[in-house]
């Protein structure tokens, strides 16, 4: 069983930057995709970006391209976000799919969330 645990959410002000950190437990990261997706209450789970299991491949939603960053390493997968803006505001969930290739589907596992508010 894979348990995925997020950190690093908080209150930023419009612009600021965040790094979010999902660390993983109970089986090897490398035999997943990973992916992190946001919600707001009341609105639909958005994908914000993958990141393939071999770390060759990543996407972004065209919401936050240039602006945040996926990375992994065996046992962690990152999010930095820079120049963030009060729309970013969200719970970001950390997700993990068996398989090779990036996509918005098929979760296995799924973190808890971590709260992120961008506000001035």
């Amino acid at each position: 069983q894979l348990q995925l645990v997020e950190s690093g959410g908080g209150l930023v002000q419009p612009g600021g930057s965040l790094r979010l950190s999902c660390t993983a437990s109970g089986l090897r990261l490398d035999a997943y995709v990973m992916t992190w997706f946001r919600q707001v209450p009341g609105k639909e789970r958005e994908g914000v970006s993958c990141i393939s299991s071999s770390g060759g491949g990543t996407n972004y939603a065209d919401s936050v391209k240039g602006r945040f960053t996926i990375s992994r390493d065996n046992a962690t997968v990152y999010l930095q976000m820079n120049s963030l803006k009060p729309e970013d505001t969200a719970i970001y969930f950390c997700a993990a799919r068996g398989g090779r290739y990036c996509g918005y589907y098929g979760m296995d596992y799924w973190g808890k969330g971590t709260l992120v508010t961008v506000s001035s």
